[in-house]
């Protein structure tokens, strides 16, 4: 019964087949973008400063030019707000992303959450889950935050070359 359930889910939550390329790295892109777009999406306002930090988080992380870090950004909107959960997003990530690309992950998060200055309730409760939804353990999320805050990495200027994609 589980099995049938666990099948269920993934043959139907999963992204569709034509909007991945053949190594799975364009759905990667999507749901780490989705993410992102939670994320600053969670306190309910888009600030401009949010929408520019992550217009360059996508563009540095995933190493696109301008027009095509639109798409996708536009591309997993879409895709998020037709979206009932996190669990087609959050498990992609899970299974293909090193403990490491999922640090960078959730430093970027950071970076949007911490754009505009305010910590929300909602942001806090949407960064642990998140966090517990693709596998950090206990501490990453706090680490995280805390390398972003030193600016080891996340903010709008830096022109490091982490990235969130899967080597």
């Amino acid at each position: 019964m589980i099995d049938r359930l666990k099948s269920f889910f993934l043959r139907e939550m999963a992204m569709p087949a034509e909007e991945a390329q053949d190594d799975g790295t364009e759905a990667l892109r999507i749901a780490a973008c989705a993410l992102l777009l939670e994320v600053a999406h969670a306190d309910d306002y888009l600030s401009e400063g949010e929408r520019r930090h992550l217009r360059g988080l996508v563009r540095r992380h995933f190493g696109l030019p301008r027009d095509a870090a639109d798409e996708l950004i536009a591309f997993a909107e879409d895709k998020r707000r037709a979206s009932v959960d996190l669990w087609a997003f959050t498990n992609l990530i899970n299974a293909h992303y090193s403990t490491g690309q999922k640090m960078v992950l959730v430093e970027a998060m950071w970076g949007i959450v911490l754009a505009d200055g305010e910590l929300a309730t909602r942001e806090d409760y949407l960064m642990r889950k998140i966090s517990n939804l693709i596998g950090l353990k206990s501490g990453y999320l706090a680490e995280a935050r805390r390398r972003l805050d030193a600016g080891a990495t996340g903010r709008p200027d830096d022109t490091g070359s982490a990235r969130c994609h899967p080597s």
